[in-house]
């Protein structure tokens, strides 16, 4: 059985992007909260730094649908390569 490629890049873009926004928008509301974890996304996406306003929300959503599309692409190209070698083997 194969994978969409696309429609898991989508899927994985739309979930970590999401995320990301989720979090970041709750420690706008209530201060704090999230840092760690946003502190670790600064760490990674370069330029992102979280803090309070829009600018930081929108920086950090779009680093997360982007890296999350990326690894959604990545997962479904090697889950279809495997797919492809075992089940070649198996008929």
């Amino acid at each position: 059985m194969r994978v969409s490629i696309t429609a898991l890049a989508l899927t994985a873009g739309i979930f970590w992007g999401g995320a990301i926004f989720l979090v970041a928008l709750s420690a706008l509301i209530w201060p704090g909260y999230g840092g760690a974890f946003l502190d670790l996304a600064a760490s990674i996406y370069p330029g992102y730094r979280p803090g309070p306003g829009i600018g930081p929300l929108v920086t950090g959503t779009l680093y997360g649908l982007v890296d999350g599309a990326i690894a959604g692409a990545l997962f479904g190209w090697i889950y279809n390569l495997l797919a492809r070698r075992f089940t070649a083997g198996a008929s």
